[in-house]
């Protein structure tokens, strides 16, 4: 039960850090989910490093990973606003901006997280 609310915690942290980064990106235009986007690629580094720190070094305790892994980055990724915007996109008949926050998203997510890992490689090894 203990677990459970350090998770519920770690949740709390990281919907309200995705609302504050979300709507600092969407600054920079309506036109396209620049919020979701920027949540997406900072939640796929940290999960990247997070996830590879955890396993392979001593320095995050099975327990922390879980309420950073499942906790914070679950409350801080937007999968979900990333599908329901495509499908918005489609549903208006604006398939060019659907099929490019598609590509754009998985395609930088994937690097971000590739990055993610790469610089906990060369912090912690291995």
């Amino acid at each position: 039960m203990v677990r459970f609310f350090w998770i519920c915690l770690g949740g709390a942290i990281g919907t309200g850090a995705r609302y504050l980064i979300s709507g600092w990106a969407a600054r920079l235009g309506a036109f396209f989910p620049f919020g979701t986007l920027a949540v997406n690629l900072i939640g796929s580094f940290l999960i990247g490093a997070i996830m590879h720190v955890a396993l392979t070094t001593m320095i995050l305790s099975p327990g922390l990973r879980v309420v950073l892994a499942v906790g914070v980055m679950g409350g801080f990724t937007t999968y979900s606003g990333f599908n329901f915007e495509t499908l918005q996109y489609l549903r208006e008949g604006a398939w060019l901006l659907g099929i490019l926050n598609v590509f754009v998203m998985v395609g930088a997510c994937l690097a971000a997280g590739v990055a993610g890992l790469a610089s906990a490689r060369w912090l912690v090894g291995n």
